[in-house]
């Protein structure tokens, strides 16, 4: 397959991917809150999943560099669907206590970083594919995982009310199946995936690993950026796994306005995404970046601390998630225009880890603020947070480099 094909079953698995990762997202939180009441171990469920992806995350980019990251993707995609399904099976059998579920989704979450990762470093090779311009590429697949986020949201909660939190799953280990069908079918096994520009033979996994690390050190805007997202990503996981679905439940909603409401902010960020693919060579890096931070975290949070009529919460998530469909674009072509092409499955794997590092403690963090201070001070205190890390790029010169695009590393 040549041309835009690649591109196409590409954008078409991550859609499915994330689409699906979205209903366990969803799904895995309600279900312990509901089944527990506990917010403390909702964020419990959250951090039981997300540490172990940080970690495989961070160690399997020399990995995609030696295997391929097509071969990556859709082996692990295969091993993920297995995982999710063991849940709904565990619950039918009357096994799944909350502490079966932790192993479960720690699994789970194992098994998807190296994919997800594997799915990003496939970007510079498909577009080299399709002779289509890097921040095209990277516009078209933000507006992927922004559709991904809105289907799978919108899906997730009505799912869940129709046929509870733990059978929903089995929509996610489909998703996982056809994610890798597609990725498989679609993108040529060849060396442009990656294969022939990994490290040389006799390289051990050691020295691999440490030149990542230096190639993402010696980039200051690549560092400042790491540092600055694995700080919103905390907020943006303590709102998505414990602060919006207590907020919902305490409002005497049902879990279908969990979804909606990621699936609003979601549906917007798609048009702004979009708009980023189109226009986003010729925009102010810094400034979108700044403003599109500034609309993620602290508006969304502020509207709910205030508790705001429903349909002005909604219109609030819509601005807010237009503004936020800008940032993957930008953040992507930044990251591989700076990142040699032989290096590119372990610095994207370092990059996609480091800026998860704090989120398994995000759901733990907004489960201890609201058991200790409630539900208003836990949106509170979060939002003035996240507005401080939002910003940091107008204060630290290193942002700066942002806004400079140099030719594509090699």
């Amino acid at each position: 397959m040549s041309g835009k094909g690649p591109l196409v079953a590409l954008a078409a698995g991550t859609i499915v991917s994330v689409g699906g990762t979205r209903i366990s997202t969803i799904a895995v939180p309600w279900l312990v809150l509901t089944t527990t009441g506990d917010p403390i171990l909702t964020g419990l469920a959250g951090m039981a999943e997300l540490l172990p992806y940080v970690v495989a995350k961070a160690l399997g980019g020399p990995l995609i560099d030696r295997i391929g990251a097509r071969r990556i993707a859709v082996r692990c995609d295969c091993l993920s669907a297995l995982a999710v399904a063991s849940v709904p099976l565990l619950f039918w059998l009357s096994l799944l206590s909350i502490w079966v579920l932790l192993p479960a989704v720690a699994l789970i979450g194992a098994l998807r970083a190296p994919s997800d990762a594997a799915k990003q470093a496939l970007v510079p090779s498909v577009a080299a594919m399709g002779r289509t311009p890097l921040e095209r590429v990277t516009g078209i697949m933000g507006a992927s995982d922004r559709l991904a986020g809105t289907l799978g949201a919108a899906g997730a909660g009505g799912l869940i009310v129709l046929v509870g939190a733990a059978p929903a799953l089995l929509a996610n280990a489909a998703a996982f199946l056809i994610s890798a069908l597609v990725v498989g079918l679609g993108i040529p096994h060849i060396a442009r995936d990656g294969e022939a520009t990994g490290p040389g033979a006799g390289t051990s996994y050691r020295s691999e690993l440490a030149a990542g690390w230096a190639t993402l050190r010696a980039e200051p805007v690549l560092v400042g950026l790491v540092v600055m997202i694995a700080a919103t990503n905390l907020f943006d996981q303590a709102y998505a796994t414990v602060l919006l679905p207590v907020w919902v439940r305490s409002s005497n909603l049902d879990a279908s306005w969990v979804g909606l409401f990621l699936a609003a902010f979601s549906a917007a960020a798609i048009i702004g995404a979009a708009m980023a693919a189109a226009y986003a060579e010729r925009l102010p890096r810094l400034l979108i970046y700044t403003i599109g931070f500034l609309c993620a975290g602290p508006a969304p949070l502020i509207a709910l601390a205030l508790a705001l009529p429903l349909p002005t919460i909604l219109a609030t998530l819509l601005a807010c998630g237009f503004a936020a469909g800008f940032l993957n674009p930008i953040i992507g072509a930044i990251l591989f225009e700076r990142i040699p092409s032989a290096m590119v499955g372990r610095v994207i794997a370092l990059v996609g880890a480091l800026t998860w590092t704090l989120m398994p403690f995000g759901g733990l963090y907004a489960g201890v603020l609201v058991d200790m201070f409630g539900m208003t001070s836990a949106l509170c205190a979060t939002a003035t947070l996240y507005l401080c890390a939002a910003l940091v790029p107008l204060l630290v010169p290193s942002f700066r480099e942002m806004n400079r695009r140099p030719a594509r590393a090699d």
